[in-house]
C-alpha cells in the first residue's frame, strides 16, 4: 500500500514538473511564490486591499492603517485607511507618527554597518572591546538537584560575544518577557527596564545577566540590539540617536524619525492602537511621549510612513538613493545575505521570528527557500523583510523591483493582517 502511494506521489510530481516546464511563464502551480520577473500589478486586484482594510476597520479590529506599494520606481498603490486615534478621529496621513517597535532593528543594523564602512569597528570584534563588562559574561545552564528542583549553574563562554553575534541574535542574550527557561525568568526578575538608564547603563545591566546559550550557537531573539546601541555610541563617539541622525536620517530626508516626541505637535500626530489593544507585549511600557535617556536600538524608534518609505526604497536600491550611497556594496550584500543557514553551525530557537523559508541577515529576514507550506507562502527568493510588535512591516522584493510598507498600531492583529496583505499584494501581480 505504501509503495503504491509513493508511486502515485512520484507520478503526480512528474506531471507537475512537466506542466511547469511546458509553461515557464506561469506560476500557477506554485501559487504566488517566486513569480517570474517582470510581473505587473492589476489595478482591479489591488482594490481587494481596499476592501480588506475597510472591513477590518469597520469591525473595530484596528483604528486605521497606511499601505504603500512601489515598483520600478513608480508608486503603484498609496492608500490611507481609517483614523490614527479613535479618540480624536484624526485621519491617517503620510506624516502620522507610528511606534516602530522591532522594526527599529534594521535601522540599528544599518548604523552598525556604516561604522564598518568607516573602519570604526569590525564585525569580528569582541563586544568587550566596546563594553568591558561583557568580558565576564557567563552562560546559565539548567540543572536539577537530587530532589528534582531546577537551578541555574554558570559556565564560562567558549568564545567571546562578537559584534556580529549581536547583529545575528546569536549572542546568547535573550528577552525575559516570553518563554519559561530559568534564564528568561532571571532576566524578568532583574527588572532591567526600571528607572531611567542611559544606553551605557542598560548595556551594563544586560552584561550582568546570564546568557541563554553559548555565543554563536543559536538564533535567539533578545536584547542584542540594545547592546548594539551602546556599541555604536562607543565606536562613533556620539550618542546613538545623534549618530543615526547625522549619518542616516537627515541625509536620507527622514525628518520625523526619532526615539522620543518632545513637542505637542509631534504628540498630536502619534497613532494610537484600539483602547483594548494597547499592550505591545514587549516587557515594558511603550511611551515615546515620555522622554527618557535610553534610546532603544531594539525597539524604540518612532517614524512616519514618508520616512520609512524613504528607508525601504533605499534598501531596494541596495544602499543607494537619489545618487547618494549610504552603505558600500560589499557591506550591503553582507547585511542582506542569510548568515545563519546550512553550514553556519547556528540552530534556530523555537521562537524563530523570521519564519518558515527565511534565513537572517543583519536586522532583516532573507527569503532563502519555499518553506514547508504547500503551496509556499507568497514572495520571492532573495526578498527582505521585517516587522515589529506594533504592526509596522515592510517587504523588499528585488526580483520584482518592488517593495511595500504597512504602517499600523495593533499588537493583537498584526500577524493576520500582515499575512493577508502580503497575500493580496502578490495575488495582484500578473505576468
Amino acid at each position: 500500500m505504501m509503495l503504491r502511494r509513493a508511486a502515485r506521489t512520484l507520478f503526480a510530481g512528474a506531471l507537475v514538473a512537466l506542466a511547469v516546464s511546458q509553461a515557464p511563464n506561469t506560476a500557477l502551480a506554485e501559487g504566488t511564490f517566486d513569480l517570474p520577473p517582470g510581473a505587473q500589478f492589476s489595478p482591479s486586484k489591488l482594490e481587494r486591499i481596499d476592501a480588506f482594510f475597510k472591513t477590518i476597520i469597520a469591525e473595530g479590529k484596528i483604528p486605521g492603517a497606511l499601505v504603500y506599494i512601489e515598483q520600478r520606481g513608480k508608486p503603484i498603490y498609496h492608500k490611507h485607511f481609517g483614523v490614527r486615534d479613535v479618540a480624536t478621529q484624526a485621519p491617517v496621513t503620510d506624516d502620522t507618527i507610528f511606534r516602530l517597535a522591532s522594526l527599529t532593528k534594521p535601522f540599528t543594523s544599518f548604523a552598525v554597518m556604516m561604522l564598518v564602512d568607516d573602519g570604526k569597528l569590525k564585525l569580528d570584534d569582541p563586544v568587550s572591546k566596546y563594553i568591558p563588562a561583557f568580558a565576564d559574561v557567563k552562560v546559565g545552564v539548567e540543572k536539577k538537584r537530587d530532589d528534582g528542583e531546577k537551578y541555574l549553574d554558570f559556565e564560562p563562554v567558549k568564545r567571546p560575544i562578537k559584534v556580529s553575534d549581536l547583529l545575528l541574535h546569536t549572542s546568547g542574550i535573550t528577552y525575559g518577557f516570553y518563554g519559561d527557561t530559568l534564564v528568561r525568568k532571571a532576566i524578568a526578575a532583574a527588572k532591567i527596564y526600571d528607572g531611567d538608564p542611559s544606553n551605557a547603563e542598560f548595556a551594563e545591566r544586560i552584561a550582568r545577566l546570564p546568557l541563554q546559550e553559548q555565543p554563536g550557537t543559536l538564533w535567539d531573539y533578545g536584547n542584542s540590539y540594545e547592546v548594539l546601541s551602546r556599541v555604536v555610541e562607543v565606536a562613533s563617539g556620539k550618542s546613538f540617536y545623534t549618530y543615526q541622525k547625522e549619518r542616516l536620517f537627515d541625509p536620507l530626508g527622514m525628518k520625523d524619525t526619532r526615539y522620543y516626541l518632545s513637542t505637542d505637535e509631534q504628540k498630536a500626530r502619534m497613532a494610537q492602537p484600539m483602547p483594548n489593544d494597547a499592550d505591545f507585549r514587549v516587557g515594558r511600557p511603550s511611551r515615546p511621549d515620555i522622554v527618557k535617556k535610553w534610546e532603544s536600538g531594539g525597539g524604540g524608534l518612532t517614524s512616519t510612513p514618508s520616512d520609512v518609505i524613504r528607508f525601504v526604497r533605499m534598501l531596494l536600491h541596495k544602499g543607494e538613493l537619489d545618487g547618494k550611497r549610504y552603505l558600500s556594496e560589499a557591506s550591503f550584500k553582507e547585511m542582506t545575505t542569510d548568515q545563519i543557514g546550512p553550514g553556519s553551525g547556528i540552530a534556530r530557537d523555537h521562537f524563530y521570528f523570521p519564519g518558515d523559508g527565511f534565513g537572517y541577515g543583519y536586522g532583516l529576514g532573507v527569503r532563502t527557500d519555499p518553506g514547508n507550506a504547500k503551496p509556499p507562502p507568497p514572495g520571492s527568493i532573495g526578498e527582505l523583510k521585517w516587522d515589529g510588535a506594533s504592526g509596522c512591516y515592510f517587504v523588499v522584493d528585488p526580483k520584482q523591483e518592488m517593495f511595500f510598507v504597512l504602517m499600523e498600531q495593533t499588537p493583537s492583529q498584526r500577524q493576520p493582517i500582515q499575512r493577508e496583505l502580503k497575500k493580496l499584494v502578490y495575488e495582484a501581480m500578473e505576468n
